[in-house]
C-alpha cells in the first residue's frame, strides 16, 4: 500500500520563501524592491548634500514668475509676463498637439502603405517599398530639417499676396499657404452653439452604433449591410438641419492680410507642419512594415474561404484579415506611438516651442534651475508614455482571442 504523507499545505515556515516555488518569486521580487529604494535612497540623499554644500536647494517657486519670453504657436492664452507654470502648460500642449497629429497620420500612412506593399500590381509594390525603405533608413532629425527647408523654400511669403497683381492667392479665399505656416478660418462658437455640437457627438455614436449592428447581423445571419451612405446620411444631415434651425450659431473667421502678415483665423506655425509630416512619414514607414508582417500572419485559407463565400476584396481584408492581422500589429504600434511623443522633443530643430523648448529650454537658462525643470520633464514624457501604453494595452486585450 502507498505510503500516505500528512499534508502541510496549510502551515508556513520562513525556509518556504526560499524552498518552496510558490513564495520564491515574491522574495526575490521583494529583494530587489528594497535594493531599489535603497539605491534611490541613497542617490537622492547624496543630491540634497551636494546641493546644501553648493547654498542651492530644490524649489518650484521659479514656476509662478514672470517667463519673460514669446511662445509663437499656442492654444491657449499667453505672454510675456504670464508665468512660467503657463509656458510649461503651453509646451505641454503644443507637444501633445503634434504627437496625436503624428499618431493619427501615421497609422493612416502606415496602414495604407503596409496594404499596398502586398498589391498585385507591381508597381504600386514596389513604390511602396521605395518609400518604406528610404524613410525608416534615414534619421528622423534629417527629415524634419529637409521638410522644414521645402516648406520655406516652396511656398510664398504673405507679401507675395499683397499687392494690384499678387504673385500667389489664397485657396478658396479662405487658406492661405505661407512659408510661415499655414492660415485657415477659426469658428466662432456663438450662442446656441452647444445644441449643434451635440447633435453632432450623437451623430458620431450614432454611427458608431449602426456598423456595431451591422457587424452583428454580418456575423450572426451572415447578412451584409451598407453602411457607407447611411453613415455619411447620419454624419451631415442631423447636424445641418439642427444647424440651420438654431439660426447658425456657428461662424467663421477668415485670415485677413494686414500690413506684412495674415491676422485672424487659425495659424498653424511651419514648424509645426513641417514637424508633424516628418514624424507622420518617418513612423508610418515602421508600421507599414508591422501591417505587412501582420497581414503575412493570416492563414492564406482564411482569405480563399472568404472569396469563396463571394465577399468582395476590400471586404474581405476589412471583416476578415485585418482583424486577425491586429494581434499581431497592435503590440508594437504602442511603441511607434510612444517614439512619435518622444522625438517630438526635436521641435527646437525647427523652431516649435514644445515642452521640451520652454520648460526645458528656456526656462530652465533662465532660472538656472535645471534639476527641477529635468524632473518635471522626466515626470510629464513618464505619464504620457504610460497612458499611451495603457490605452493601448486595454484595446489590445480587448481583440485578443478569448479562449475557453
Amino acid at each position: 500500500m502507498p505510503t500516505s504523507f500528512p499534508s502541510e499545505r496549510g502551515t508556513f515556515r520562513l525556509s518556504m520563501l526560499l524552498n518552496d516555488k510558490r513564495y520564491r518569486s515574491y522574495t526575490f521580487q521583494a529583494f530587489a524592491l528594497f535594493v531599489l529604494i535603497c539605491v534611490v535612497a541613497y542617490l537622492g540623499k547624496n543630491l540634497v548634500e551636494n546641493l546644501a554644500a553648493a547654498g542651492l536647494n530644490i524649489s518650484y517657486g521659479f514656476l509662478g514668475e514672470a517667463s519673460g519670453y514669446d511662445i509663437n504657436q499656442r492654444l491657449i492664452e499667453y505672454s510675456s509676463q504670464s508665468s512660467h507654470l503657463r509656458a510649461a502648460f503651453v509646451g505641454i500642449l503644443n507637444t501633445l498637439l503634434v504627437a496625436f497629429l503624428g499618431c493619427i497620420t501615421a497609422t493612416i500612412l502606415g496602414i495604407t502603405a503596409g496594404i499596398l506593399r502586398l498589391s498585385n500590381n507591381w508597381i504600386v509594390a514596389k513604390l511602396m517599398s521605395i518609400y518604406v525603405e528610404i524613410f525608416r533608413n534615414v534619421p528622423v532629425l534629417i527629415w524634419i530639417l529637409i521638410i522644414n527647408a521645402i516648406f520655406l523654400a516652396v511656398l510664398p511669403q504673405p507679401r507675395a499676396f499683397k499687392g494690384e497683381n499678387p504673385e500667389a492667392s489664397m485657396l478658396w479665399d479662405m487658406f492661405a499657404f505661407t512659408g510661415r505656416g499655414i492660415y485657415a478660418p477659426k469658428p466662432l462658437f456663438l450662442e446656441g452653439s452647444m445644441v449643434v455640437i451635440g447633435a453632432f457627438i450623437l451623430s458620431i455614436l450614432a454611427i458608431f452604433a449602426l456598423r456595431r449592428y451591422a457587424r452583428h447581423k454580418l456575423y450572426s445571419e451572415g447578412r451584409l449591410i451598407n453602411t457607407l451612405w447611411p453613415s455619411l446620411a447620419l454624419f451631415f444631415i442631423p447636424t445641418v438641419i439642427i444647424f440651420y434651425a438654431s439660426g447658425s450659431p456657428i461662424g467663421l473667421e477668415y485670415p485677413e492680410l494686414k500690413g506684412f502678415n495674415f491676422k485672424g483665423g487659425i495659424y498653424a506655425r511651419g514648424g509645426l507642419i513641417s514637424l508633424w509630416f516628418a514624424l507622420s512619414i518617418y513612423t508610418g514607414a515602421f508600421i507599414a512594415e508591422v501591417v505587412r508582417a501582420g497581414i503575412l500572419s493570416v492563414n492564406e485559407g482564411q482569405t480563399e474561404a472568404a472569396a469563396a463565400l463571394g465577399l468582395r476584396t476590400n471586404l474581405v481584408m476589412n471583416l476578415v484579415v485585418l482583424p486577425q492581422a491586429l494581434r499581431v500589429i497592435v503590440p508594437p504600434l504602442i511603441s511607434f506611438y510612444l517614439n512619435i511623443t518622444k522625438n517630438s522633443s526635436l521641435a527646437l530643430a525647427v523652431g516649435y516651442m514644445d515642452i521640451t523648448a520652454t520648460l526645458g529650454g528656456i526656462t530652465l537658462n533662465q532660472t538656472g534651475r535645471a534639476i527641477e525643470a529635468i524632473l518635471l520633464l522626466m515626470l510629464f514624457y513618464l505619464i504620457i508614455s504610460l497612458g499611451i501604453s495603457a490605452i493601448m494595452n486595454i484595446y489590445n486585450r480587448s481583440i485578443m482571442l478569448k479562449e475557453r
